[in-house]
């Protein structure tokens, strides 16, 4: 028989959307995990008769995240309807589409993933992402020589936001002078926008993104560069381009992904080593543990709390819950990284730890795409900080370190040290 506690963890688990949950709710995703692999909760979205489950463990997150037979991202498939983002469109005014209410690679499935992910994928390869070490490294070094002699800084807003910001932005070829723009656009739609909430100025904010984007590529088109957007427009495969809309919903994507995330391992990385300065002692006496510690970073408190939502395509059976066609399902990922059936005391953080297959980044055809991107710039980033100030600590008391909460992740607002 459930306790009182173990009936009330269901309605307790929607506050990982609002961030009602504070800080650390890994007690509470531990306990669902006690429950089951997967637990249906209440959520209004769901619609009429609909109902929406969290999948809590990695082995059937990875089976809802990679098969696109039983789950798709796109409601529109099944129904005609597609959760929302038509009326988000409507309030936006009809401005250019963005990576929400446009045709982007996050609410679409094959075959049009493939195309378009194909499609930015020859622009976007490993390879290149490699190639730019030099310039993250000097970008790096850079942000940090403006705060050496003072002794203190916001990680936040000194290192873990303007790194990633500047890296894309070069990538893309979008004017230095625009990025606190994006800044304020990029911020307002991943704290205003959620699943279940809209904040008032969430639609002004994406029409302006996406006009500003649309007006990116026109200038782009014009005097075209060696830059991504540049690469974008040019790329063709098998007699197929993407399509102007295609086109700003994919650069605002990568615009807002390019940066948001990846501020987010940094930072939290950041404070999760200073939460733990054994393991901050043992990546400094060997900084070739870095790599490593990204990877366990990842698992242990990744940028993303939860992937969106899939819908199930019809009737099926996940874990032995019956799961009904145009059901929600969540993969909860910062739960399936500390599942106890995969990893060897999930709940400590181990920078050496050596098997690491987490879902910070998603899996199957979603998988994030600036995956490789994301793990250069925190190899340098960490390497280049612990370099630099060894002394790295706290500046205000632990409990004074202020959070907030996006779409679907959860970051820090600011985080004061010094060295």
């Amino acid at each position: 028989m459930m306790s009182n506690s173990d009936q009330n963890l269901p309605e307790k688990a929607l506050n990982i959307f609002s961030g009602a949950s504070g800080e650390n709710p890994f007690p509470i995703f531990a306990q669902m995990r006690a429950m089951g692999s997967v637990i249906q909760i209440p959520f209004p979205m769901a619609g009429e008769g609909g109902q929406a489950w969290l999948v809590t463990r990695m082995e059937e997150a990875m089976q809802v995240l990679k098969d696109h037979h039983r789950f798709t991202v796109d409601l529109s498939s099944i129904n005609g309807d597609s959760n929302g983002r038509e009326s988000l469109a409507d309030h936006a005014e009809s401005g250019p589409p963005t990576f929400f209410t446009g045709k982007s690679m996050l609410f679409v499935d094959e075959p049009d993933h493939r195309r378009l992910r194909g499609l930015v994928s020859k622009a976007f390869t490993p390879r290149y992402m490699e190639s730019l070490r030099p310039r993250v490294q000097k970008i790096a070094d850079e942000l940090l020589d403006r705060v050496q002699a003072q002794g203190e800084m916001d990680i936040v807003k000194d290192y873990a936001y303007p790194l990633p910001i500047n890296v894309i932005s070069e990538m893309l070829g979008v004017p230095q002078s625009d990025q606190e723009q994006i800044h304020v656009w990029s911020g307002a739609i991943a704290h205003g926008l959620g699943l279940g909430r809209q904040e008032p100025r969430v639609a002004e904010h994406l029409r302006a993104f996406g006009e500003y984007t649309s007006q990116l590529v026109a200038d782009k088109r014009k005097y075209p560069g060696d830059d991504l957007i540049s690469q974008l427009i040019a790329i063709e495969e098998e007699g197929d381009r993407l399509n102007e809309a295609e086109l700003i919903s994919m650069i605002t994507l990568l615009i807002f992904a390019g940066h948001e995330t990846t501020s987010n391992l940094i930072a939290t990385g950041s404070l999760m080593l200073l939460d733990h300065p054994e393991q901050l002692d043992k990546l400094k006496a060997d900084l070739h543990l870095v790599p490593s510690a990204v990877e366990e970073l990842l698992r242990f408190n990744g940028p993303a709390t939860i992937a969106g939502p899939r819908f199930a395509i019809e009737d099926t059976e996940l874990a032995g819950k019956q799961i009904k066609k145009g059901d929600m399902v969540f993969p909860l990922l910062k739960s399936a990284n500390r599942d106890e059936a995969q990893f060897t005391q999930p709940e400590e953080l181990d920078v050496t730890r050596k098997i690491n297959r987490h879902l910070a980044f998603g899996h199957g055809i979603h998988m994030c795409l600036g995956a490789p991107l994301a793990r250069v710039e925190a190899d340098i980033a960490f390497t280049t900080l612990l370099r630099r100030m060894p002394n790295l600590r706290l500046s205000v008391p632990r409990e004074n370190v202020t959070w907030h909460f996006t779409l679907s992740s959860q970051g820090l607002a600011s985080l004061p040290v010094a060295f």
